[in-house]
């Protein structure tokens, strides 16, 4: 197989996931801006992620997050999903929005409060087995805002007891993605703060444990494609949130605000056998002002380019800058991929696969905002927290 075929089978084969709650409405503390035709249902959710799958061909899963996409009977939404050539992805789990959970949801001082917590999370992994969903994935708000609130040490045997549990019920082909957050909402101290506190409780829980990285969850300056470099290499990234931030956690679109940092992250994949590897590209995102469908769509894309471009790193002539010493020529061959326009790559692989080449004009010409605008009138639009 040629170099260009390697490239172009390697695309062909990538999935990303698309997120239920990236449908709705979502937007600031201060406003929610609502559309006309966002989805009221679960269902409506995956009818509008079979649009992002149909034009793209590259977006086959869907997360859920529970409680956000409850219904009586979840055989049945799997059931929905394949029927509109989709399957049902990572079930997310929600401990961070029940008054119960004010000083925190499994590391809580009191014992009825964890017991709430890991109730719920017991409840996502039944919810797994009835979905066929590989990953079970883990945010926790839990932390203080006031030094002295609480026993720091305590609260991590209280988060090891919980995460314990809920790994003796996975079964063999589940998995639990845990993820970490710098701050927010907590303050002072967060119990799941970085990589390397999510890395130590996944090691002493085995290997269905995985480490999810955030792309958004990250202090200003933090080297990701270093962090994504050690878990490949310690065979513990299970995953990807993929967004983009400026300030904090922002949850704009993936590549927005540095696609470059997206071509190193998604280089390292590349060079640590992620693309092959059972690491879940995920995308964990909000769309505020923007219309949903296309910035999912778009999103995608941003995605897809920047493996592309990790894609036609010349290895060989890397490793010999580096080996060399040339520190300018190795740059020079990142620079060179980065540089080049894969649109056109893109383009053909989509083709040659029965799709258009360009999803976004693809999307606009099928007039699917003006009908689910003209069909969804009525009812409760799905947004943040519902």
């Amino acid at each position: 197989m040629t170099e260009h075929a390697t490239v172009k089978a390697a695309l062909m084969s990538q999935a990303i996931e698309t997120p239920s709650w990236a449908y709705g409405n979502s937007g600031t503390r201060f406003k929610v801006f609502a559309r006309p035709g966002v989805p009221r249902t679960p269902e409506e959710k995956l009818d509008d992620a079979a649009k992002v799958h149909e034009f793209t061909g590259a977006a086959p899963t869907v997360a859920l997050h529970i409680p956000w996409d409850t219904v009586d009977d979840y055989a049945a939404l799997a059931e929905h999903a394949r029927d509109r050539g989709l399957a049902l992805g990572a079930v997310n789990a929600n401990t961070f929005q029940d008054d119960a959970y004010r000083l925190g949801s499994v590391c809580h001082p009191e014992a009825a409060v964890r017991r709430k917590a890991l109730d719920h999370l017991m409840r996502c992994v039944d919810i797994m087995d009835a979905t066929g969903s590989r990953d079970l994935k883990l945010w926790f708000a839990d932390g203080t805002n006031y030094p002295g609130q609480d026993d720091i040490h305590e609260r991590q045997d209280r988060l090891a007891e919980a995460l314990a549990a809920v790994y003796e019920r996975l079964d063999d082909d589940q998995r639990m993605l845990v993820e970490y957050k710098l701050f927010e909402p907590a303050f002072y101290t967060t119990d799941v703060p970085d990589w390397g506190t999510a890395y130590a409780h996944c090691l002493k829980l085995g290997p269905k444990a995985q480490v999810v990285v955030d792309t958004g969850h990250h202090a200003p300056g933090t080297n990701i494609e270093f962090i994504v470099a050690t878990l490949l290499r310690e065979g513990r990234l299970g995953g990807f949130d993929f967004n983009s931030r400026f300030y904090a956690d922002d949850d704009l679109m993936v590549g927005a605000a540095d696609p470059f940092q997206l071509f190193r992250i998604m280089y390292e994949v590349v060079r640590g056998g992620g693309l092959t590897a059972d690491v879940a590209f995920m995308l964990d995102q909000c769309h505020n002002i923007e219309e949903k469908i296309p910035a999912i769509i778009r999103s995608v894309m941003n995605v897809q380019e920047a493996t592309a471009k990790a894609l036609l790193v010349d290895r060989d002539a890397l490793a010999a800058a580096q080996r060399t010493g040339d520190v300018l020529e190795a740059n020079a061959v990142l620079m060179d991929a980065y540089n080049t326009d894969v649109r056109p790559l893109l383009a053909e692989i989509r083709e040659e696969q029965g799709l258009d080449g360009d999803p976004m004009a693809a999307y606009r010409r099928s007039g699917w905002a003006a009908k689910t605008a003209e069909e969804r009138i009525g009812g409760q639009q799905a947004g943040w927290g519902a």
